[in-house]
């Protein structure tokens, strides 16, 4: 009744090819091709990426450290108190 799920439909003029995963070497030219590659794309982004970065962890702790140093009492202030 009917045919498997691969074989349902017959496509004219579609030619499909596969490899055994047995054959295919699992990292071919990882060292020679994949880290430089890498290299280069950041490279490329650094410039992109990393000011805007920089930015928000420099607004980022100053504001965390005007935050702090508002929340401290001055000690003058309150010298006459008892």
């Amino acid at each position: 009744m009917g045919g498997h799920f691969g074989e349902l439909a017959r496509i004219r003029h579609v030619v499909t090819y596969s490899l055994s995963p047995f054959e295919q070497r699992a990292f071919p030219n990882y060292f020679s091709k994949g880290i430089p590659n890498v290299w280069r794309r950041f490279r490329a982004s650094v410039f992109k990426v990393a000011p805007p970065m920089i930015a928000l962890y420099l607004t980022y702790t100053w504001g965390n450290s005007s935050h702090e140093a508002s929340k401290r009492k001055v000690h003058a202030d309150f010298e006459n108190d008892r």
